[in-house]
């Protein structure tokens, strides 16, 4: 029997991907894959970058190029010769940006340790829950989302920044107990159930049916 943690964040993924348009196939997320950014709302929209970029790849990798600054056979590296998922590539560029570093930089903490998932290596590198960093490290979700043409619902922590998106707040989880931290696979555990918050529709547009308008032809 899957952990109920899992089931729970598999059942938020699914209802947004329904909100969004977006078909949820059992191969768009790799069995047991949770990031544990610390953020339910992070979670899930990593999640979504996984099936993004497993769709559209060449527009997904000239994000993180054009963007996020990292060299484009890095991230074929990660993609293709170690298997990483795009949400892990995605997360990883985006700190290493909100800390002025190198992607690779933030690459090499994860190999140095990642058994507590992302929020524990960001917290590591110095981005802690709450801070203005944090906050910087969620709003850059939304420019991306906007170049790729795809919806994207933003939390109330988000409101500020984009008053008039539609929004779905997703609870973030308790601190993980010690035994459910063992291993070093990075899996991770998400928010536990998410709450409405008013949401408004996304649009017409699919957001699985096709790649972003800005560079979305690679």
């Amino acid at each position: 029997m899957p952990h109920p943690l899992k089931r729970k964040f598999f059942a938020l993924t699914a209802s947004l991907a329904a909100l969004l348009g977006t078909p949820l196939h059992a191969q768009d997320l790799p069995a047991g894959w949770q990031p544990r950014s610390g953020d339910g709302w992070v979670d899930v929209w990593l999640g979504d970058i996984n099936r993004y970029g497993a769709r559209y790849r060449e527009p997904f990798v000239d994000e993180m190029v054009r963007y996020y600054g990292a060299p484009r056979e890095l991230v074929g590296e990660l993609l293709d010769g170690r298997h990483w998922t795009p949400g892990d590539v995605y997360y990883a560029c985006a700190i290493a940006q909100v800390l002025g570093r190198p992607c690779r930089y933030v690459v090499d903490e994860w190999d140095r340790d990642h058994a507590e998932g992302w929020g524990a290596v960001a917290l590591r590198l110095g981005i802690k829950p709450g801070s203005s960093d944090f906050h910087k490290l969620k709003r850059g979700f939304v420019p991306t989302y906007d170049r790729w043409g795809r919806p994207i619902l933003i939390d109330s922590e988000l409101r500020r920044d984009f008053p008039n998106r539609p929004f779905r707040d997703v609870e973030t989880p308790a601190p993980a107990k010690a035994n459910d931290a063992k291993g070093g696979s990075g899996k991770s555990k998400p928010g536990d159930k998410g709450k409405s918050g008013k949401a408004q529709p996304a649009g017409k547009a699919s957001a699985g049916d096709k790649p972003g308008k800005g560079h979305g032809k690679g």
